[in-house]
């Protein structure tokens, strides 16, 4: 189980660090979504709210790839996953499957260091 979640960690570290460089990078060329997908693309990139996206990524991706702060990794990364699930499902589901992949792979990490998480789900804290 501590192979499986090693690969785990490093893949899904591997997906985020590429994908937040090429943010900002661009060095893996796509068109830009038709329909609304590409309304909502564009709107990011208008605002500058890409920069805090792919950088929540970055983040996230190098500090699961150097096994440094793993948990805040998985903090940070929960809502960029929930988002890329909501677009993929809602907008353009051509990238869904790689989306889902990704949410697998990080419910299993955060199972896995569910002992970081156990001070979330405290009922009262007085």
């Amino acid at each position: 189980m501590k192979i499986i979640a090693l690969l785990a960690r490093l893949l899904l570290g591997l997906v985020f660090f590429v994908f937040g460089l090429n943010g900002f990078l661009h060095f893996i060329p796509g068109p830009i979504p038709p329909g609304i997908a590409g309304q909502y693309v564009m709107a990011l990139f208008q605002s500058h709210y890409y920069v805090v996206i792919f950088g929540a990524q970055f983040l996230g991706g190098v500090l699961l790839l150097v096994n440094r702060y793993v948990p805040l990794a998985l903090t940070i990364l929960g809502p960029v996953i929930v988002n890329i699930l909501c677009f993929h499902l809602f907008m353009l589901t051509t990238g869904l499957p790689l989306a889902l992949i990704v949410a697998v792979l990080w419910a299993f990490l955060v199972y896995r260091n569910r002992r970081a998480f156990s001070g979330l789900f405290v009922q009262r804290t007085s």
